[in-house]
């Protein structure tokens, strides 16, 4: 897909002269690298000893020798404009008989040139090109390969290579099977990397690297010991009254054996060196004991529960700790009574404060190891970083349920939406995907993350360095691990960093419930925190952005948490009333019990003489904190202008005496930045931040 360097024809002379003293060689096993520039090493300083086949050969050591035939630009196609049959590498891969064939082919064939005219011959052409090579040496051992990433800055993503990218890489592993050859995934360990891919095709040395290893374990079955996700320790609260599944890495073929209670259970790990085991489902108690082992490793988790398993994530207002918190005191002397709860807390490498990261936190950024922490018992001490909303919320839960919690805390100070939702729906989503490239400098992020990201990149090298502001970089780093371990649902308090756009906040928002709910296979609940007060004028459009959402995403519900705002301090310090609202939702949507959690909704309102009539949902009785006079109630007259009515309530009903002469459009409520407006139900939950639009066919505001 790019040209070759002014030392390609002497390096493809040089390679040519290799084969043939290879062919006279015995005992050493001759792999064969097939491909385009990604194989050739297009774009490295030294190709001849960085690119993946160079660094496979060292890899595999001297009983083996491993040929470039990578060729920049070449197409799989046979009538693709510049087919690869048609190089010099193929006459070169002729000549050398190879006892084993990789095959990287297909990137260049999503060429406005080729895909669209000769798709239908890609399936024919890759088995051609097959046995081809097998009648060389009947015995070859060919492996094909799912295609490297082409990232979204790449200048035709849009027009034609995203969409023909997927098509080609759908069929490869078709034509595996047909074929009967093997599969080598070369997309999965590099597509959560953009950072090393300058250009957005070729990957650079450690990408190249990456490969190399890719094909080795491949080769060999060696991918290390045996390996659990870390998730998977001891003081961990499995997913209660839902198959378990129990899963990790070993070299290929080994036996892995799992016991937990009464159940033994056993598999083999796959070529790829993957395994997995599903135990039935179990009741909630504990503590027991999981043994994890093969002939020569043996794993022991101890102290397992079986409860409810609650995701909690979002920004700084998730992140705020315990020990913070307005009753941090008095919770933290009780906290180890709650015996059934467990915390496990995933820990940014760095904080997102005003201060530049060091190189080795920007090094874990690039790498994806951000994120590290471990399962505790509740006690004063591992409840006091932790967030102080999911503490309250798991503290009530274990309390009215008498079942085990476990919470695992995901939060990053500033993050944006955007950063917690995968690669492949944003590429995919033709308004989203425009957020991915170049995000440092775009306006789609809020300029808070874009100021905040320069200087804790400060020192970065890389153009593309990750940092935790980045589209999809808290899923890529921190969720994705966590998608194969059932939860129960997901709280989620988040938002600050995204109110300069409502709008592009709403579309987000619905796409990051929705692709989590496919990751996990399961219409997990959300529960989440309408924005508190504070003396920010975007504030009140997007808490009523998120009241909307509600009606929008089904087995969502949000708690209100405007009236413990501060209108200084984007994090207020009463949390407590934040986590149990939460669970208050928890409890009857998940646990269905007989209780009253929701704030009064407001549903219609009429006019009727001089007065609006507001009817509300989840109001028995509504009244006002403190018993003061009822305030927050704004009309909008035709001209805009705001006009104070008089408000009174009866009942589930609040009364708006409109001033004399008005025309009134719209009603608001609690829609200024800081408010102390206070209409609540019966059980004391205030009434969110809503506007109601008149629809003058009908008079009746909405």
């Amino acid at each position: 897909m790019k040209f070759k360097n002014k030392y390609y024809p002497l390096l493809l002379f040089a390679l040519l002269i290799g084969v043939k003293q290879l062919c006279a060689q015995t005992g050493v096993i001759k792999v064969a690298c097939i491909g385009n520039s990604v194989t050739y090493g297009y774009g490295l300083a030294n190709p001849a000893q960085e690119s993946y086949p160079a660094q496979l050969q060292k890899l595999l050591g001297n009983q083996y020798q491993v040929l470039n035939f990578g060729h920049s630009g070449a197409t799989l196609l046979k009538n693709g404009h510049n087919p690869w049959y048609k190089t010099p590498e193929f006459k070169g891969l002729i000549a050398s008989k190879p006892d084993i064939a990789i095959i990287h082919l297909g990137l260049n064939d999503t060429d406005p040139r080729d895909w669209p005219d000769y798709r239908q011959n890609f399936e024919a052409d890759y088995a051609w090109l097959i046995d081809t090579i097998r009648k060389v040496n009947p015995q070859v051992k060919i492996f094909i390969c799912r295609l490297t990433p082409i990232f979204s800055g790449h200048p035709r993503f849009k027009s034609g290579t995203r969409d023909w990218y997927w098509q080609i890489q759908n069929l490869i592993p078709l034509i595996a099977k047909a074929n009967h050859v093997a599969l080598i995934d070369f997309n999965k360990p590099l597509h959560s990397r953009p950072d090393l891919f300058a250009d957005n095709l070729h990957p650079d040395k450690e990408g190249a690297l990456i490969l190399a290893r890719a094909v080795y374990s491949r080769l060999t079955g060696n991918y290390g010991d045996l390996k659990l996700p870390a998730v998977f320790a001891s003081q961990m609260v499995l997913q209660r009254d839902k198959p378990i599944p129990v899963y990790g890495t070993a070299n290929a073929g080994v036996e892995i054996i799992v016991k937990f209670k009464d159940v033994v259970a056993k598999t083999k790990t796959n070529e790829n060196g993957e395994w997995k085991v599903t135990l039935p489902a179990s009741k909630a108690g504990g503590p027991f004991q999981m043994t994890v082992g093969t002939k020569d490793t043996c794993i022991i988790i101890n102290d397992i529960l079986m409860g409810d398993v609650w995701l909690c994530a979002g920004q700084s207002n998730m992140y705020f700790p315990l020990n913070r918190s307005a009753e941090a005191n008095t919770a933290m002397r009780t906290a180890s009574a709650n015996t059934k709860l467990h915390l496990y807390k995933l820990s940014p490498q760095a904080e997102t404060d005003a201060v530049v990261w060091d190189s080795v936190s920007l090094a874990k950024a690039n790498k994806l190891d951000f994120f590290s922490g471990s399962w505790k018992a509740c006690d004063s001490s591992s409840a006091a970083d932790f967030s102080a909303v999911g503490y309250y919320f798991g503290q009530r839960i274990t309390r009215d349920t008498g079942v085990p919690i476990g919470l695992i805390e995901v939060a990053v100070g500033g993050s944006p939406t955007e950063s917690w939702i995968d690669r492949y729906t944003m590429e995919h989503d033709d308004q989203l995907v425009d957020m991915l490239n170049n995000w440092r400098t775009s306006d789609y992020e809020m300029a808070f993350c874009r100021e905040r990201a320069a200087i804790n990149l400060k020192n970065a090298v890389n153009t593309k360095q990750r940092h935790t502001y980045e589209p999809c970089y808290n899923y890529e780093a921190a969720i994705d691990p966590l998608t194969r371990f059932p939860v129960k649902g997901v709280l989620w308090y988040q938002g600050e960093s995204n109110t300069h756009n409502p709008e592009l906040y709403s579309h987000l928002f619905i796409t990051l419930v929705s692709s989590w709910r496919q990751k996990w296979g399961a219409d997990l609940p959300f529960y989440t925190v309408q924005l508190s007060g504070i003396n920010r004028p975007s504030w009140p459009v997007f808490r009523d952005t998120q009241r909307k959402l509600q009606k929008k995403i089904p087995n969502m519900q949000m708690a209100v948490s405007f009236d413990l705002g501060d209108s200084l301090n984007v994090h207020p310090t009463r949390k407590r009333e934040i986590g149990e609202r939460l669970a208050l939702l928890a409890a009857r949507y998940t646990y269905h019990q007989p209780v009253k959690t929701n704030s009064p909704e407001p549903l219609t309102a009429t006019r009727q003489g001089n007065q609006i009539v507001i009817s509300f949902e989840f109001a028995a009785q509504l009244k006002t904190a403190n018993n003061k006079d009822l305030i927050g109630f704004e009309l909008i007259n035709k001209k805009g202008q705001s006009v104070l009515p008089i408000a009174a309530i009866r009942g589930s009903k609040v009364y708006l005496t409109i001033p004399a002469g008005e025309n009134i459009k719209a009603i608001n409520y609690a829609m200024q930045p800081f408010t102390r407006a206070n209409l609540i139900n019966e059980v004391g939950l205030p009434a969110p931040t809503f506007t109601m639009q008149l629809h003058e066919k009908e008079n009746v505001f909405y």
